[in-house]
């Protein structure tokens, strides 16, 4: 309990966390179960905060699914809970470019270095390519501010 009071858990982690303070796996099934079956312990609800979360830190779709599936959430639930999200993903990049680069990229270098940190924030290459306008998009954006 004290551990669901902090914040949302996946199944996963609370069994992992209960393993790593020495209760014996049968019993830390035992506990998970019962908290999920009370409903205290919810793998939608964790889904749900963790990509509520990660998109306002604008994380990408690449590195919350990744994230979600490293810590046990299932692939179905996943896909649920990302599509219910409805994020425009281009927009989001863009934000992070924005907040995180002052004006247009100058040239080639530049871009690439903006991109590649895009896509290390987990954005797909169609969504850095949005976000940054392509290759064209190096010199000006469609709104002549540089940003498209």
């Amino acid at each position: 309990m004290r551990l669901l009071a902090r914040r949302e858990h996946s199944r996963r982690e609370l069994l992992d966390k209960l393993r790593a303070r020495g209760f014996a796996p049968a019993a830390a099934e035992a506990a998970v179960a019962r908290l999920a079956a009370e409903g205290l312990q919810s793998e939608r609800r964790f889904a749900e905060a963790l990509v509520r979360e990660r998109i306002a830190r604008g994380h990408g779709p690449r590195r919350i699914e990744a994230e979600l599936a490293q810590r046990g959430v299932a692939g179905e639930l996943a896909a649920e809970v990302m599509a219910a999200a409805e994020v425009d993903w281009v927009r989001l990049a863009r934000e992070v470019a924005r907040r995180r680069f002052r004006g247009p990229a100058g040239d080639r270098r530049e871009w690439l270095r903006r991109a590649r940190h895009l896509a290390g924030r987990g954005f797909t290459g169609e969504q850095v390519r949005a976000a940054l306008g392509g290759d064209e998009g190096m010199a000006t954006g469609d709104d002549g501010t540089g940003w498209t």
